[in-house]
């Protein structure tokens, strides 16, 4: 079993950095083993390039000018943790919502374990979806009461 080095990690993690940053999911799906795994809390459980590529579209359609900054990516082979902020607009449906042109952004971290192969077999997203959902309006918080 070759080890990955951190280096390369690295690498894989710009990669797939770039590819979002011009929002090609079929370019991000490549990043995945064909059989890969991603926990989403936006998603629930996705298996396989297809699905994962569809997740992506589904939230590029939803939020066409979105952006991640990188605040950090850290490498310790076999797994890539990247935290980021993601910033966009809401401009086309978005799990029944038509669009609001209301600005979301949120922090995220991806738990990303990479194969031999140099693809991602498992990523985990972590973030505040319940947050996500109240920024766009799918949900209403109530204010507390003193």
């Amino acid at each position: 079993m070759a080890v990955i080095e951190r280096a390369e990690l690295k690498a894989i993690g710009e990669r797939f950095l770039a590819a979002w940053q011009r929002r090609d999911a079929a370019a991000l799906s490549l990043n995945h083993a064909p059989q890969g795994v991603v926990e989403s809390p936006m998603y629930a459980t996705l298996r396989g390039r297809k699905a994962i590529e569809e997740s992506y579209r589904a939230f590029f359609t939803s939020f066409p000018d979105a952006t991640m900054e990188i605040e950090n990516i850290l490498a310790d082979p076999p797994y890539i943790v990247m935290f980021a902020t993601v910033n966009a607009t809401h401009q086309n449906d978005f799990f029944g919502l038509p669009g609001t042109n209301r600005h979301i952004d949120f922090r995220t971290a991806r738990l990303m374990k990479v194969n031999e192969e140099r693809l991602i077999e498992h990523e985990r997203r972590i973030y505040d979806f319940t947050g996500l959902l109240l920024q766009v309006g799918l949900l209403r918080a109530k204010p507390a009461k003193p």
